[in-house]
């Protein structure tokens, strides 16, 4: 029953939208300042930020969920998954409302989608800007990153027995292992849900994907880290066996001027684990940042 109200709560924030020919769903608060776009991870989708939102009421935010993911469409053919596309779709989200400034914030396989909006930056194509970054456990270093049997499995020429076998116990034996803490009632449940919604499971060999292009684009994607200009929070669960805290020490060390806080005792899902303190570091974080005047 408590999966049930926190997915009938999300839904009831969100709308659909039609970006680049697909059904995306996007929850947009209302609110002051410089809009706060939460990009989510794999496999899940915006509703990993839910927990963490309710603590920052008064700020502006766009949360969608990406193709292949949560509510949005899913098709099994006709989209590539590339993390290109997707950072597509989130160009395209900002310009539908007409937004040219925003604070980014980005967990898990949206580090990715946030480093490609930072090359795009990087080489005058970005058609907005970013006045901040949030990075949270995400394999941005790729070739320190420790994958799950699961996501070894999808990259697998077995990949799509194993996405039909695929079930709530053995999903939810499978996050648990990559939690530091437990999450409270309802919350995996709900992410399942939402992972079967409009057949996402047989999906997942495909949005998977993006492991493959964190070494193609690796270049492209961490290349400008070493020159960053903005504001940077580097917000890491400490205990992660995936996104390994070397990773977002390495983040740390390499973008000029991060500031690195750990959220001990978390793993992978810092924001659900620990989602007040995590909310209050990261509140505190945009505080510092100078609002442009109007």
């Amino acid at each position: 029953m408590q999966a049930e109200s926190i997915l009938n709560q999300w839904r009831a924030q969100g709308g659909f939208e039609e970006l680049g020919g697909l059904d995306c769903f996007v929850v947009e608060r209302a609110g002051t300042g410089t809009p706060v776009l939460w990009l989510h991870g794999f496999p899940s989708s915006s509703l990993d930020w839910h927990r963490v939102v309710e603590h920052l009421p008064g700020r502006r935010m766009l949360l969608p969920d990406f193709p292949g993911f949560g509510l949005s469409d899913k098709p099994l053919a006709g989209y590539s998954y590339s993390l290109i596309d997707q950072a597509d779709r989130i160009v395209m989200l900002l310009a539908r409302r007409g937004i040219t400034n925003i604070h980014l914030i980005a967990h898990d396989m949206g580090t990715s989608v946030a480093c490609e909006l930072l090359a795009r930056r990087a080489m005058g194509l970005l058609p907005v800007e970013i006045a901040s970054l949030v990075l949270t456990n995400g394999s941005v270093y790729i070739e320190q990153a420790r994958l799950t049997p699961s996501q070894k499995l999808l990259r697998s020429p077995a990949a799509g027995l194993y996405a039909r076998l695929a079930s709530w116990r053995m999903f939810r034996w499978q996050i648990g292992r990559i939690l530091g803490q437990p999450l409270p009632p309802g919350e995996l449940e709900a992410m399942w849900h939402l992972m079967q919604a409009n057949d996402g499971i047989h999906a997942l060999p495909a949005t998977i994907a993006y492991v493959s292009e964190r070494y193609r684009f690796y270049q492209r994607w961490t290349g400008p880290l070493e020159d960053l200009d903005l504001p940077t929070l580097i917000l890491w669960g400490g205990q992660d066996p995936v996104a390994v805290p070397a990773i977002g020490q390495r983040l740390a060390d390499t973008i000029p001027g991060a500031r690195l806080e750990w959220l001990e005792g978390c793993g992978h899902f810092p924001m659900l684990e620990q989602p007040e303190a995590f909310a209050a570091i990261v509140h505190d974080f945009l505080d510092r940042q100078t609002e442009p005047c109007a």
